[in-house]
């Protein structure tokens, strides 16, 4: 397995010029900026987050149309520049609470966020869009993977596809072995949406790499700031922040090959 990548989530987008680890930005924060986005540092690692937590749980389905992420994602490659790692798609998530705002199936949600890549890279080819996987246990997630199959995405060959549904129960033991048994049936290129340091040190050896926010959460907790600024706590502050991402790497285990086939 290649190295695992973790991705520091940001809520300001002026980090982008600075902070020197891959950094995970979303396009609600973006999409306030009416001209040109922050440029990524020379060579800076980043990718972008379409916001759809928030966008189904708040609303039960999309407010953005496809072409306006689509435009509005290929505006954020061009002007941050530096290397854009993927992009998340207009995915539907399958917790069961999620399922109950919307009303649809499972199987719906994993239709419609299998239809949204192949929308999203007919519309913006230039923009590293990568598949999602949605479900809720392994057998819904290899139904999932069997969608893409049918429509002509083969998983394996993908640079990214990422695992969703996972960020709000990663401390649970089934997400654990949900992640070692795809990769261990030979998809080892997973990204875990909001994957904080718990869930990395579970299965996060079974990941390729991994985003989370979670510092800011856990810094609104913590009064003061270490590096003297007069701030009320450290849920802004960037030293704070990279000191989480190194906690987050350092909780890494080796990962083991279980040998259980998963996929037919």
């Amino acid at each position: 397995m290649s190295e695992f990548r973790f991705y520091l989530g940001i809520h300001h987008p002026h980090w982008l010029r600075t902070v020197p680890v891959p950094v995970f930005v979303s396009h609600a924060a973006l999409r306030k900026y009416k001209r040109a986005v922050p440029a990524r540092l020379p060579g800076g690692v980043w990718a972008l987050d379409s916001g759809a937590f928030s966008e189904i749980s708040e609303h039960g389905r999309w407010t953005t149309t496809p072409a306006q992420y689509a435009a509005a994602a290929r505006r954020y490659v061009e002007q941050i520049g530096g290397v854009c790692g993927f992009a998340a798609p207009m995915d539907w998530m399958c917790e069961p609470f999620i399922v109950a705002k919307t009303g649809l199936s499972v199987a719906e949600h994993q239709r419609r966020t299998v239809a949204s890549i192949h929308e999203l890279r007919a519309l913006a080819p230039e923009v590293p869009f990568a598949p999602v996987l949605q479900g809720w246990d392994l057998p819904s997630y290899l139904e999932c993977a069997a969608m893409y199959a049918e429509s002509g995405i083969d998983l394996f060959s993908e640079p990214v596809v990422g695992l969703g549904s996972v960020c709000r129960r990663q401390g649970a033991d089934d997400i654990g072995r949900i992640v070692t048994a795809l990769a261990d049936a030979g998809l080892e290129n997973l990204h875990g949406f909001g994957v904080k340091l718990q869930g990395v040190a579970k299965y996060g050896s079974a990941l390729a790499s991994a985003d989370s926010m979670a510092w800011s959460t856990a810094g609104r907790r913590v009064p003061g700031c270490s590096q003297g600024r007069a701030v009320k706590n450290e849920a802004n502050c960037l030293h704070y922040a990279l000191e989480y991402r190194a906690k987050v790497l350092d909780s890494l285990n080796p990962w083991q090959q279980t040998g259980l086939p998963v996929f037919a």
